[in-house]
């Protein structure tokens, strides 16, 4: 081979990247620094763009199609390079291929739990996690504040901050929304669509946009989802104190009875058969006292030692000599003897004739 053709050999004339990984954002072309005959062939396949950086400075971005590289498709380093010595002369630039396709599936998650304020609960601390997808839509703003000059840049590189900025926005609206803890579950894919929204400027920022944002999971501390179990099974029977205190006497006495041990065993054995009946006759007795009809109440028997005036017809103790509403002296009631029939005065103790105990 003699000194031309080696020369010749380090030309690249032909420009292109196939991508077989699922993780690459940009690929920078060529690798061992030749340099790029004027004239060469640039393939930018779809899902792709290609960024000449000349010196450090962006000189063109080329979209998917195939391309020559010459004056008319070079106009801005064509420009910079004046190109004195004629179209065929090589040139020194950086190529970068940048992946512009759905990076999908991507996890995002609370890596502390977050504080919220609820108006139910007070302060809670809560944990979401999700999926989300994103792509690269101006390689020109990707290229100045994510990946400068790297040879390979993957999305390993940018997930983390991204995963921080998903929180951070999603944490922040339920702030500003308010919305209560036992309503989040309903209220996945409108807080997701608020979220993106929201976030949209920020990934604008970097060159990406955020294609799109979903919300697997919001859970409540483990404290939180007991009680909200104990509720539940609470609504089953009620919500009164009463009713109350009895599930929590049943769930004591159960434990009791799972727990037998020696001589404390049969003492608490003993108690919760105690308590048991105790509640089986108290709630037996409430449902008789609820499915029985409320019946009228017996006459007084001190009815029946009442007597009437007279005079005005007020109604008088047996006893009484006198009427109090109009003073008229009122005349000793007769009585029957239940013995032999015999009248007796009002208020006598036993019969002049038989001796019977009236």
């Amino acid at each position: 081979m003699g000194l031309f053709d080696f020369i010749k050999s380090q030309f690249i004339e032909v420009i292109e990247w196939t991508d077989n990984s699922s993780n690459v954002m940009v690929y920078r072309f060529p690798v061992e620094n030749k340099e790029i005959k004027m004239g060469a062939q640039l393939t930018v396949r779809e899902s792709q763009m290609a960024v000449f950086v000349d010196e450090g400075q962006l000189t063109d971005i080329f979209t998917p199609g195939k391309y020559t590289l010459d004056t008319q498709n070079l106009p801005v380093l064509t420009k910079l390079k004046s190109w004195k010595y004629g179209f065929n002369s090589p040139f020194k630039s950086e190529v970068y291929f940048v992946n512009t396709k759905q990076f999908t599936n991507c996890k995002w998650g609370t890596t502390n739990p977050v504080m919220m304020r609820d108006a139910e609960f007070g302060m809670l601390r809560i944990r979401m996690f999700g999926t989300y997808s994103f792509k690269v839509v101006d390689p020109s703003i990707f290229l100045r504040e994510v990946f400068g000059t790297s040879s390979l840049f993957t999305i390993e590189g940018i997930t983390g901050q991204l995963k921080s900025k998903i929180v951070a926005g999603i944490s922040d609206l339920l702030a500003e929304a308010a919305v209560p803890a036992l309503d989040l579950a309903s209220k996945y894919d409108e807080i997701a669509a608020l979220s993106k929204k929201k976030l949209d400027s920020g990934f604008a920022e970097l060159g990406l946009t955020l294609s799109s944002l979903v919300i697997e999971n919001i859970s409540l501390p483990e404290e939180v989802e007991k009680v909200l179990d104990k509720r539940t099974s609470m609504g089953i029977i009620g919500e009164s104190l009463n009713q109350y205190t009895r599930y929590q006497a049943a769930e004591a006495i159960r434990d009791a009875a799972q727990n037998p041990g020696g001589a404390a065993g049969a003492g608490v054995g003993l108690g919760a058969g105690m308590g048991i009946g105790n509640m089986f006759a108290e709630a037996f007795s409430a449902g008789q006292q609820k499915q029985a009809e409320p019946k009228a109440a017996p006459a007084s028997n001190h009815d029946a030692d009442k007597i009437k005036c007279t005079s005005c017809g007020a109604q008088l103790a047996a006893q009484a000599k006198f009427c109090i509403e109009c003073g008229t002296k009122v005349a000793p009631a007769v009585i029957k003897c239940s013995g032999c029939g015999n009248e007796l005065t009002g208020g006598s103790k036993f019969c002049p004739e038989c001796g019977q105990k009236q």
